[in-house]
């Protein structure tokens, strides 16, 4: 089961980025199969998504911007070499990883020598999103980019998909700017605990609800969005 966290209710500041994650995981995660590579697996919090696959394996690098501890590790790689054989895996997820990775080339050559012909690689990647675990975050891709970035690697693409559209992710980043900035750097509500409450009991799910019930009303776009989603598959 995936924990609330990451399957969020609307009470969470971080609902539409994560429960758009969630839902397009969901969505692709059926056509992972057999032995599988969670790729910077840290607590694997979609591992439960995966019920296709026979063996689940988690490798994660151990940088300074994220600390792993009480999280399902089974290896750590250098950040240049995976320590598999060559075509170990059957198919691969990387959630929220590639803003992380500063030689991606390298890494996505890495990923494609322990997958095997025809294995199928899912995914996710920031597009609109503040810093964070710093100092390691690099980059932020277009659709584009990855798919440039994969076919030179090894890969098609099979499907390119977004979470969220140009309404969504102004709202998103309105509401995480409330709740972890706005609210600790105002004297008057940083002092008083009731405040903080109020806002990430009260408002902050309040105004989640009704951006759900006008988002209709809304001219469409997705020029502008949260997360990139691609599944991929090994030349």
């Amino acid at each position: 089961m995936v924990s609330e966290g990451f399957n969020p209710t609307l009470r969470n500041p971080l609902y539409f980025i994560r429960k758009g994650l969630y839902n397009k995981i969901n969505l692709y995660s059926n056509r992972l199969t057999g032995k599988m590579l969670d790729f910077g697996c840290g607590a694997k919090p979609y591992k439960s998504l995966f019920t296709n696959v026979s063996d689940y394996v988690g490798v994660d690098y151990d940088s300074t911007g994220h600390s792993h501890s009480n999280e399902e590790i089974e290896f750590f790689y250098d950040g240049h070499t995976l320590p598999f054989q060559d075509q170990e895996f059957d198919s691969m997820f990387t959630s929220e990883v590639f803003e992380h990775i500063f030689n991606l080339p390298e890494i996505l050559s890495e990923l494609n020598r322990v997958l095997k012909p025809g294995g199928k690689l899912l995914l996710t990647c920031p597009f609109v999103w503040e810093e964070h675990e710093v100092p390691v975050d690099y980059a932020r891709y277009t659709h584009f980019a990855l798919e440039d970035l994969l076919q030179k690697n090894g890969f098609k693409i099979v499907v390119k998909d977004k979470s969220g559209n140009t309404t969504q992710a102004i709202h998103q980043l309105f509401i995480n700017y409330l709740a972890y900035e706005w609210l600790h750097k105002v004297p008057f509500f940083s002092r008083f605990n009731i405040f903080k409450k109020i806002i990430r009991q009260l408002v902050v799910p309040c105004l989640n609800a009704l951006y759900l019930l006008f988002e209709p009303l809304w001219p469409k776009s997705e020029k502008l969005y949260l997360n990139n989603i691609i599944l991929s598959e090994k030349l």
